[in-house]
């Protein structure tokens, strides 16, 4: 898992970040996602999840790995 945030989408609502605060943060300037953990593991899937589903900007996307990519 990979996970993409657009910045510019992003509306500051923190969600990310109390639905799964070892892989999100806040930019201290603007208050904008910033990712703490960019691939996060595979215990972390399920909050990650859930994040993605409560940004209410949709400015958090997951892009899946295939295994071939994963094993590399």
């Amino acid at each position: 898992m990979e996970l993409r945030m657009d910045r510019e989408r992003c509306i500051g609502a923190g969600m990310c970040v109390l639905t799964a605060p070892e892989v999100f943060d806040q930019d201290t300037e603007d208050g904008r996602v910033a990712p703490l953990d960019a691939t996060p593991a595979p215990e972390r899937a399920a909050a990650v999840r859930a994040a993605v589903q409560v940004c209410p900007s949709g400015a958090i996307t997951i892009v899946e790995q295939s295994p071939r990519e994963e094993n590399r």
